[in-house]
């Protein structure tokens, strides 16, 4: 099985691959690693397991041993053959050939329940989990290896520094917990930056009632955009929005908020009250 340097230089070696600046590829060479992210995402023989961005199939292996079945998503064709090889010993996995953000998930699970698993390239990873958590797809949770400064967005609270736009739409679909962090050595090549493991179990209901979900986060947008100013200016600001100070001054006052308020000291419950005065 795959999970150390010597093993994935052998295969590299063997298929003459060389690492695709395109797609993000940094490979896991650490089995303490791939062992946290089994324990996080809690995989049984009775999961469907949907991986993307498997690799040369070191994650995989790990997760075919202790799951039912896996659809791996690989965007990279040149590790296709690479896969066909590692992952013969294996009869529970099914690999596509496919860009994650263009594949029909509900066509390819129907109704079934799964969990996502990820090592996922960091230059993507926010609109992948988005398009993943928007499309309302019938996952329990999402398990991926993150740039550490993406997960800690991801579970910010309410006035710290980390908190934003990102971190209110993920915890209204899930709720986060951070798993494990892991230094830049437990990956070929090595990147830039620390990571993390995440832990997204997903919601059965949103943790608040709100009517127009699209209007709540038009409004969340518009605070981001313009962190110093107060809500009220940067909503007036904000291109997507027709809503004018003095309305948003007078929506705020209705639902009990300083007009003077900025948007980063909001949590969810607060933005649908305002959503809810602005309807």
């Amino acid at each position: 099985m795959l999970g150390n340097p010597q093993e994935t230089i052998e295969v590299l070696h063997k298929y003459n691959f060389n690492f695709n600046k395109r797609f993000g590829q940094n490979f896991l060479i650490d089995k303490h690693v791939i062992y946290k992210i089994i324990e996080a995402a809690d995989i049984g023989p009775e999961d469907e397991v949907l991986e993307i961005g498997p690799g040369i199939g070191t994650l995989t292996q790990y997760l075919a041993e202790k799951a039912g079945h896996v659809t791996s998503v690989e965007i990279d064709k040149n590790l296709i053959p690479i896969l066909e090889d590692t992952l013969s010993g294996y009869d529970n996995v099914t690999v596509i050939n496919q860009d994650i953000m263009k594949l029909d998930l509900e066509e390819l699970f129907g109704d079934r329940r799964f969990k996502v698993v990820a090592n996922l390239p960091y230059y993507i990873t926010t609109p992948i989990i988005m398009s993943l958590l928007e499309s309302g797809i019938q996952a329990d949770s999402i398990t991926v290896m993150i740039q550490k400064e993406v997960a800690d967005r991801m579970k910010a609270s309410p006035g710290s520094k980390d908190y934003g736009a990102l971190s209110l739409a993920v915890q209204y679909y899930t709720t986060p917990y951070l798993a494990a962090n892991v230094p830049p050595n437990c990956f070929m090549p090595r990147p830039d930056v620390a990571s993390a493991v995440i832990r997204l179990t997903v919601r059965e209901t949103p943790p608040v009632e709100v009517f127009d979900e699209k209007l709540m986060f038009k409004l969340i947008r518009a605070a981001f955009n313009q962190r110093r100013k107060t809500l009220a200016n940067a909503v007036a600001n904000f291109d997507g929005l027709s809503y004018s100070r003095a309305e948003v001054e007078a929506a705020l006052a209705e639902a009990g908020l300083d007009v003077r308020v900025r948007g980063e000291a909001l949590g969810l419950s607060e933005f649908a009250a305002l959503t809810e005065a602005l309807k």
